[in-house]
This record gives C-alpha cells, structure tokens and sequence, in this order.
C-alpha cells in the first residue's frame, strides 16, 4: 500500500459527527505523547497533517482523515494523560469507549506503544478492552531508533509479555524517525481493509 493523498475530514465527539461515508477505518490509539502524531505524518508523509504536541492531553477529539479517497485514519485522544481533570478524563473515555463499540466500519486499531519501556497500565488496559469487544488490534512499539539494535528483541518480548499479547496479533517495530516498519504496517493495514474494499 503507497499513500498518495490525504486529506483532513472532521473532527467529532458525538457519533453524528462521524463521516457518514461507509469507508473502511483504521483506528490509531496510544498513551499521550507516544509518538502518535508523528507515527500518522510518518504514515501518510506528511511533516504536519497531524498536530505534533508537547502537552499531552491536548487532542480532544477524534480527528478523521481520508486517506487514498478510499480509507480513513481515526486518530482518537491519547490516553493516560495526568494534567487534565478528572471529569475530562471521564469524558474522553465515554467518546472513546462510544467510537470504538458503536463505529461499524472500524477494520482495525493501531495500538501504539513505547518500545523503550513495559507496556503502562493503561497500555494493558486499552488492549484488555480491544480484545474485549473482540476489535482486531496491531501493536507497533515504535521509538526503536531510541534504543540500540541489540535491545530490540529483549524490549519487544517485553511488550508481548506485559500485554499479555494473543499470538495471532501483528507487533511492528517502528521508528517515525528512521521510518523503520512503515511499509510492514502500511502492508498489515492493506491486508485489514482489502476485504471490505472488495466487496
């Protein structure tokens, strides 16, 4: 899969805010300032079709974005945010909670995590619940370029191992700096919507 265009849809908090076009959706989620926004620019190779911020908590929204006029990208709030309310929290979570339960053509979620350190709490929870409502889920550990080559496999049996990870699903080793994994995760991405593409 190449991406050849991109463009930003909406943003949406209720369901009746969400595009109504029925195009397949690849869901990115991931604790604040994980590397998201960059892990999105680096996919679509764009420097800024999403906002790279230094305060985490500072995406509200799920922000839509048409990718290939034929598939949407969802990048949902990062969660695990610690300097925003608790009520804000709550409020996040239930728009999150909605989109992921009720969002019909959602082929799959991109979990991110930090390759550098164990899954967190949250990281463990979000792939509980993804497992939960049985949403198909790829983990990409990314910042790999922050750690020396030899670590890698110790820190990705790491992830497998703090979340508990099903054997049948996909871990991508990611880097948006090197752009290490871009086209394994683009491929697996493929292989999710191809299907209802098809049909």
């Amino acid at each position: 899969m190449k991406i050849t265009q991109v463009e930003f849809m909406t943003s949406a908090v209720l369901p009746e805010q969400y595009p109504t076009e029925n195009r397949p959706e690849i869901a990115l989620s991931g604790r604040s300032n994980v590397g998201k926004s960059s892990l999105i620019n680096c996919l679509v190779n764009r420097k800024n079709i999403a906002r790279i911020s230094s305060r985490p908590g500072k995406t509200q929204t799920i922000n839509f974005f048409l990718v290939n006029e034929e598939i949407v990208f969802a990048d949902v709030p990062g969660y695990g945010f610690a300097k925003v309310s608790k009520k804000i929290r709550e409020s996040w979570g239930k728009m999150m909670e909605t989109y992921f339960t009720s969002r019909e053509n959602l082929m799959s979620v991109i979990q991110i995590v930090d390759l550098r350190h164990p899954p967190t709490k949250d990281d463990q929870s979000m792939y509980q619940f993804l497992k939960h409502y049985q949403i198909p889920v790829i983990i990409a550990a990314t910042k790999a370029d922050k750690l020396p080559k030899s670590k890698w496999h110790k820190h990705l049996k790491q992830v497998k191992e703090v979340l508990q990870m099903d054997s049948s699903d996909t871990l991508i080793l990611f880097s948006s700096e090197t752009r290490m994994g871009k086209d394994e995760l683009l491929a697996e991405i493929e292989k999710r919507i191809v299907g209802s593409i098809a049909e």
